[in-house]
């Protein structure tokens, strides 16, 4: 391990991995991979907080995971690896939660959201302890920075709620990290609905354009994405769904917004849709070639060398929390 800052991150393996998913995250761990010592996880102990398919799990923890490397996470520089497979991460889950109070998960935005305006029953306890499992994630690493979109700042502040309490009752132990938020404009909202996230869990096929999407497909959703009332190609808060089309063209072609209010003057949405599909896909066709190149062996090999190289991290933490607590080893 190196002198760097370290930080921590990962994705649930479920749902269709999405552009808002590289964009909002993935992009921005492959800059940061050369300036931060970079621990990357498939977390399938989170995506089991909701019923998932034993099959379908397996099949996207892979996928996850090749995504990952296809995008241009670089194993020599980051370890990647599956949760569930450093076991420190549940026991430390376990520890966390004698110190966190109820009415500090009760408080979570996402599990408010999840659970439809506080109709809890019928909604498992791992749903509701979610954000003490994130918390575990994070401070079995000595994580100091977090790279996280802004609906998850609630948890990473609930981890240094964690680890400041955990150090006053027991002794310094962790240290306390803090997250690391994009700016608001790379934050992609869903083509049919731009006062929401994108979302890898939508009901509708339309709301996102998947990783995995061929060229007409993308076409497809490109055209059908809503649009704002006029028929000028204009960045601004007024009209939210063009902002989020132009924020995504920008991300993926490098120009800026101005630059692509620039091209479009004189010329309507169909010209603006038909040239946005094409600078999707001119970064989709070559990054789904990787993808493909990509066997479940190659995989497997790196995820497994990636737990090989966190393991001895994880499993000093926890027998220095373990004996901080009292605990005989």
């Amino acid at each position: 391990m190196t002198n760097k800052k370290r930080i921590f991150s990962g994705i649930q393996p479920s749902g269709n991995l999405h552009i808002g998913n590289y964009l909002g995250a993935i992009a921005n761990w492959i800059k940061l991979q050369d300036e931060f010592e970079s621990i990357f996880c498939v977390v399938d102990l989170h995506a089991i907080t909701v019923p998932q398919d034993p099959e379908t799990l397996r099949k996207k923890t892979l996928e996850i995971a090749k995504i990952y490397l296809a995008a241009g996470i670089d194993p020599k520089k980051s370890a990647i690896f599956i949760q569930s497979q450093v076991s420190e991460h549940a026991e430390l889950c376990w520890i966390l939660n004698t110190i966190v109070k109820m009415s500090e998960l009760e408080k979570m935005t996402q599990f408010k959201d999840k659970t439809q305006a506080g109709v809890s029953e019928g909604i498992g306890v791992g749903l509701f302890d979610y954000p003490v499992l994130m918390a575990a994630d994070i401070l079995l690493y000595g994580t100091e920075v977090v790279p996280v979109g802004e609906d998850q700042k609630q948890h990473v502040e609930l981890a240094r709620d964690l680890a400041k309490r955990f150090n006053h009752k027991f002794g310094e132990t962790f240290i306390v990290p803090k997250a690391f938020i994009k700016e608001e404009g790379m934050r992609v909202m869903g083509l049919d609905d731009p006062t929401k996230k994108m979302s890898k869990s939508a009901t509708s096929e339309y709301n996102y354009i998947s990783l995995t999407d061929d060229a007409e497909t993308v076409k497809r959703k490109i055209k059908k994405a809503v649009t704002d009332s006029g028929s000028e190609i204009v960045f601004s808060d007024d009209k939210p769904a063009l902002k989020n089309l132009i924020n995504i063209y920008a991300s993926f072609s490098g120009k800026t917004p101005k630059e692509i209010e620039a091209l479009y003057v004189g010329r309507g949405y169909g010209d603006f849709k038909t040239e946005l599909a094409q600078v999707i896909n001119n970064f989709l066709t070559p990054f789904q070639e990787k993808l493909a190149a990509i066997t479940d062996e190659d995989a497997l090999e790196i995820l497994r060398a990636g737990a090989e190289k966190v393991r001895p991290l994880a499993k000093a933490k926890l027998a220095e929390v373990k004996k901080k607590v009292g605990f005989i080893s």
